[in-house]
């Protein structure tokens, strides 16, 4: 017994004794290398691909983007920041900002408010809960460009299932899609009608790690189920808020599928680009017309950035609210 009282542990044992035999100390040698050296390894096809997909086309973004480079012409001359002067410049530009900042706001805003009380109810004892929760993600698995085409009929100007409706109850139809804010109305519906139930599952995972205890201590006191979610659901899963709101930034500031479709598969959003946003005029000034590749790469960039900037605000306040709600 004594024996094994001052054993050294195999992990911390003392290298073998040069008289060792040859293939023992082969063996601790790759003992030693594979346990300083696996762990990069295991990590390295990440930092690879997302090397080579990832950060190569952002830095290689900003290079094009200080040189007039059209695709067509192969025309490649140093411009400088001039592209960013223009870009400055450019009604259309400022227009496709204006539209895409609009649509992210029908569209986000509502779309969280409803996943936050669709996660709360699917949180509560109900029959067929497991199929309900199923059911709501079913809109996020279905193609986008299947999604855009069938909301494209629906909100058609003289056939549309969404006129017809009005017109039932007496209201004039409306112009969809000549129309600025109702065709970001249309636009919205569809990105909240496939996003809502994705959001929904994300709260309710969150929610699903409140302890038990504080509902029934509320419960005690006399709070409702309404008062119980306001003071201890939301601040529980503030972080978690904040986290789908960067996400849905993300993805509300890159929108390019859902108006593309809604507008035929057209880039320039309609007739007068009423409902173009980022994305597509992205896509109109690099790949059509005289493929302007400079340009469209310091449009690329500012995008980038602005996206990052929101991004980092939000991650601020996610510190804050952990380190708030830890106090």
């Amino acid at each position: 017994m004594s024996s094994t009282v001052g054993a050294v542990p195999p992990s911390r044992a003392a290298s073998p004794p040069p008289s060792a035999p040859l293939h023992r100390r082969r063996s601790y040698r790759l003992g030693r290398w594979d346990l300083k050296y696996s762990p990069y390894l295991y990590v390295a096809p990440f930092f690879v691909l997302f090397g080579v997909f990832g950060l190569f086309p952002v830095l290689y973004t900003v290079y094009v983007s200080l040189f007039d480079y059209e695709l067509l012409s192969g025309t490649k001359e140093y411009a400088g920041l001039e592209n960013y002067r223009l870009l400055m410049q450019d009604a259309q530009f400022w227009n496709a900002a204006y539209n895409t900042l609009g649509i992210f706001l029908l569209s986000t805003v509502p779309q969280l408010i409803v996943a936050l009380m669709l996660a709360n109810l699917l949180n509560r004892q109900m029959k067929a809960r497991t199929l309900l929760r199923m059911g709501v993600v079913i809109p996020n698995i279905t193609s986008v460009a299947a999604v855009g085409i069938i909301f494209a009929l629906i909100f058609a100007d003289r056939y549309g299932l969404i006129n017809w409706l009005l017109g039932t109850v007496g209201f004039d139809p409306i112009a969809w899609r000549d129309n600025r804010f109702a065709s970001w109305f249309a636009i919205a519906f569809m990105v909240d009608w496939r996003w809502t139930g994705y959001n929904a599952l994300i709260y309710l995972g969150a929610m699903q790690a409140i302890p038990k205890d504080l509902y029934e201590s509320a419960s005690l006191d006399g709070a409702s189920t309404w008062r119980q979610f306001w003071a201890i659901t939301v601040p529980l899963i503030r972080p978690t808020i904040l986290f789908t709101i960067i996400i849905s930034t993300i993805g509300g500031f890159q929108i390019f599928t859902e108006p593309l479709m809604y507008g035929n598969g057209l880039v320039r959003g309609g007739v007068d680009h009423q409902f173009q946003t980022l994305a597509m005029y992205i896509y109109e000034k690099t790949f059509t017309g005289n493929s302007e590749y400079g340009y469209g790469s310091a449009m690329s960039w500012l995008l980038f950035m602005m996206i990052i900037i929101f991004a980092l605000i939000n991650f601020v306040l996610v510190r804050r609210t952990v380190k708030g709600d830890k106090k």
